[in-house]
């Protein structure tokens, strides 16, 4: 079923407006009509109230919205993921450089001039946007909070509302000059990174997201090593089954893996005679490894 075919049927049957709806969901008219009209992305289900607050004011199933919005929302994301991304736009570059450290910024601007919209660019960018769209998610359902940022944006609480589910969804290939009046410059105080680990360090305006300065690092270490089997472990104890398995021959028994089913002790031994048997392999030439005679070696 479409969402926007829906909620105008269920308005028409109760005799309501859009701007009763928009009421009911703390959220402007313009917004309620730009989903009608599939101008706006629905926002996801689980940024927002949106749906709980429409569904119950249209005497909707609880959960109902929220599926059909789902449902739209990847129909227009497989679209999307066909078009080309664009490069940040001007302002949006310009502000995440004013955002950094001063004995940084030079270089920075140097690089992201060299590679526009180059790794580091959107690095920088994804952090920041990821570290600002936590805290909105976590203030979204908070009354003050909402209120004193559309207070510093020259907005009312209703177009808050509106801009927090709007900049929930953004990415770095569609961050907007509006996401930056109203949450990364507000946000943001300052960002720093060492250019040769990529560990960074962005620092929150306490008014308005109080804790310590985030930090994330970026480091190249080794995967976790899978743990031994148990029947590996017993094998390698038991000296009848493992006897004489020489180190280059238990690691390759150690690497095996089973999908969920459990060997026994006994596999590993068969397993090793298989190895050393040289029927079980070809030489280079791709024959089978036999003597003069025509027997095994």
């Amino acid at each position: 079923m479409d969402l926007c075919l829906v909620i105008k049927q269920r308005l028409q049957d109760l005799g309501l407006e859009q701007r009763d709806l928009a009421v009911a969901a703390n959220v402007t008219e313009s917004y309620i009509s730009q989903l009608l009209t599939r101008k706006k992305m629905p926002p996801a289900s689980d940024r927002t109230d949106i749906y709980d607050k429409m569904a119950k004011f249209l005497k909707l199933p609880a959960g109902k919205l929220a599926e059909m919005a789902g449902l739209q929302r990847k129909e227009e994301l497989k679209r999307n993921l066909g078009e080309p991304p664009a490069p940040l736009l001007k302002e949006v570059r310009e502000l995440i450089l004013r955002k950094c450290a001063p004995d940084k910024e030079k270089q920075v601007r140097a690089i992201f001039e060299k590679q526009p919209f180059g790794e580091l660019e959107r690095l920088v960018t994804q952090k920041l946007l990821d570290v600002v769209k936590r805290v909105a998610k976590e203030e979204l359902g908070s009354e003050n909070w909402l209120q004193l940022v559309a207070r510093l944006v020259g907005r009312s609480y209703e177009q808050m509302r509106v801009i927090v589910l709007e900049f929930l969804d953004t990415d770095v290939f569609s961050v907007s000059v509006e996401d930056c009046d109203s949450f990364l410059d507000p946000l943001i105080e300052s960002w720093d990174m060492d250019l040769s680990t990529f560990a960074m360090e962005v620092v929150l305006n306490r008014r308005l997201a109080p804790g310590y300065p985030k930090k994330f690092e970026f480091v190249e270490k080794e995967a976790d090593r899978p743990s031994e089997e148990p029947a590996f472990k017993r094998f390698l104890r038991d000296r009848f089954l493992s006897g004489d398995a020489i180190e280059e021959e238990i690691e390759f028994l150690k690497r095996l893996r089973f999908n969920g089913k459990r060997p026994t002790p006994l596999y590993y031994y068969r397993e090793l005679q298989n190895l050393r048997d040289p029927l079980h392999f070809r030489n280079a030439s791709g024959s089978s490894m036999r003597n003069s005679s025509g027997g095994p070696k």
